[in-house]
Order: structure tokens, then sequence, then C-alpha cells
């Protein structure tokens, strides 16, 4: 077969891949509702009616979404929160719980509590500012009522006891709060800040057990050093992935899984999963021409070496095709990079919380 036609081929097969990406249950398990916290790698617009710059509720964010709107989604499109329940079959996206159109069904099976901005330190959701986690939590202890008089009280606890909860935090302490702001480097070298991070992250697994979640996953730090943004700051002339910055990642990483498997043992019933996000993510990047990419190192959205949020805005080119790039701005990836990497990595661990 002549190359070009195999390469056709090839990105043809991903293509059909990505558009039939489902997780499969076991038998006789269901998961009824997801439920999302975090930062802005998940955040499907919670942050659009607040005072912050953590905000993207403006072109060219949301360019490939439906009917090219920009949501507040902190990509060109879907974000993991939607490409999660779409391939658990249970909506198509997961609608942010700030939205004042939200409707009472969409309460049902789940929505997202997500701040972009926000992480484990409480300083970092205040540096955003975005909603904290603690506020994240009081978010959702509001919905749980609300449930409660929708579907009645026993049907509500089902929902909650067998929704997938999946908490995305730590990058925004690590690249902005540690090194970015420096703040923490007056009071903590890495790995005591760390260790700072899995304490907090520990303490809000217990939060989300104490108001009836049990199937509870945390998405590890990525490889921070390898993110656009963090390359143009800190990874010289030749931007370079900053050594330093991944293995700050990788250190939060081990520490998270150890705390979460050491308090899974005290909370009965509990399923407190840690999944790595990390190495699927870099694995992309360093291969990126594997899975159909031309470009790693930079965001499609102007220069891609720094623009994000409000650096990325209407007077700013973009690049041809999105899914041409691994990442979409300076610090998110693509809706194609989530694609890759969302399904699988759910299949990979659900028989865990199940």
């Amino acid at each position: 077969m002549p190359l070009l036609h195999f390469t056709i081929a090839v990105k043809l097969f991903l293509c059909l891949q990505l558009a039939s990406a489902t997780i499969n249950i076991p038998p006789g398990y269901s998961v009824p509702a997801v439920f999302v916290f975090g930062d802005s790698v998940v955040d499907t617009g919670n942050n659009n009616n607040l005072i912050t710059q953590a905000k993207c509720n403006y072109p060219p964010y949301g360019r490939d979404f439906l009917g090219q709107q920009a949501t507040g989604r902190f990509s060109n499109g879907r974000v993991p929160s939607d490409l999660l329940v779409d391939a658990l079959g249970i909506k198509e996206f997961l609608p942010p719980y700030a939205n004042p159109s939200l409707r009472p069904e969409d309460l049902i099976t789940g929505v997202n509590f997500a701040s972009g901005g926000a992480g484990f330190d409480p300083l970092t959701s205040r540096l955003a500012p975005a909603i904290s986690l603690e506020d994240q939590l009081g978010m959702f202890r509001e919905y749980s009522k609300k449930l409660e008089e929708l579907v009645g009280v026993a049907r509500a606890k089902f929902i909650i006891a067998n929704g997938l909860f999946m908490v995305v935090a730590g990058s925004n302490d690590i690249a902005n709060t540690f090194y970015l702001a420096r703040i923490r480097q007056i009071h903590f070298n890495i790995n005591s800040y760390t260790d700072f991070m899995a304490r907090y992250a520990s303490a809000f697994a217990k939060e989300l057990y104490a108001t009836g979640g049990r199937r509870i996953g945390f998405f590890g730090a990525p490889p921070l050093g390898c993110v656009p943004s963090q390359r143009t700051l800190a990874g010289g002339i030749e931007r370079v992935c900053v050594n330093e910055y991944n293995a700050a990642a990788e250190l939060f990483n081990g520490k998270l899984h150890i705390a979460l498997n050491q308090l899974q043992t005290s909370l009965p019933n509990s399923k407190l999963i840690y999944v790595d996000i990390y190495n699927p993510l870099l694995d992309v990047i360093q291969n990126y021409r594997k899975y159909g990419f031309d470009v790693a190192d930079r965001g499609c959205c102007g220069s891609g070496k720094i623009e994000v949020t409000f650096l990325c805005n209407k007077f700013v080119k973009t690049c041809n095709d999105p899914n041409k790039f691994v990442f979409w701005d300076s610090f998110h990836p693509t809706e194609a990079t989530y694609s890759y990497l969302v399904a699988p990595i759910i299949q990979k661990y659900i028989s865990k919380f199940l």
C-alpha cells in the first residue's frame, strides 16, 4: 500500500475509534450519574459569571463546540467531563451547576462543580480567583437537597452512592502557586508542599464520602513541565520540557496514590481510586505523530507559547486545524487529545470503582 494511502487509512481508523469511544461497565453494575470537581481541565462553565481572569466564555474558545459556542470550557470543544458522561452513555455534555438555565432533569444524571483556577491548596483558588474545593462541596450539598426534592430521599441516596465522583486538581497548585507566584516557597520546599497538597486531597475525599459519595476518583497531576506555557516560562531558549516541574507532578502523584489507598481502608464501602493521567498524556506529547498530531510543544491559539484565558481572545489568530495540535492554548489540550485519553483511561479503572 502506498505510504500516503496508509497514512490516510490510519487517520481514518483513529477518527472512527474516537467517534465510537465507549466505556464498558461490567454486568450487574450501573453508573447513574457523574459528579465532577476540580479545575479548568474539567470546568464546563462554572466561572462564567465570576469576576476572574480564569474564564473563557468568549471566542475562540468553543470554536469546535456545538454551534461554535464559547460555553466556558477551556478548550476548542468538549472537555473530559463531557467525554466521560458520553462514553458512559449517560448524556452528551456535563452541565455546570452554576448555569442559571440548568433544568431539573439535568440534576438526576449529574452535574459539574469544577472551577478554572481551583486547587487543593486554598490559596490557589484565592489567587485565581476561583470557586474553591470547599465551596464546590457546598454547591454539591445544595445540589443534594434539590435532588431529594426531585426524586425522593431514597433514590437520591442511591444516585449519589452509585454515581461516579471525579476530582481533577493539583496542576494550578504546582504550576501557579508554587512555581510561578512562588508564594508558597516562603514556607515550603516542593517535598513539603506536595505533602500539604496530598493532605488537602485526602481531606476532600473524606468530605465527599461524608456527603454520600462512595465511588471517588482522583486524577493525578499531568506532566506539567511539558505544557507549552511552562516550556516558555522555564524551558530555556529551546523551550524543552522542564524536568523539575515534571518531577514535582510525579512526587505529588505518588503521595496522592498512597494517601487514597490508606484512606480507603478506614472508610467502609468506599472506592477511592487514583487515576494516572501523567503517563498517558506524556506518551501523547512525546510520540505525538503516532496519535496523528503535528504539533505538541505549542498550542493552536496565537503563538501557542503563552496564550491562555484572556490572552487567547477573538483578536488572536488560531491554527487551521486544532485536531493536529495536542494543545489548544498554552495550558489546555484540544478535544482531540482528550478524546484519545478519557475513555481508555476510565475503562482501565472502571472495575476498581465498581
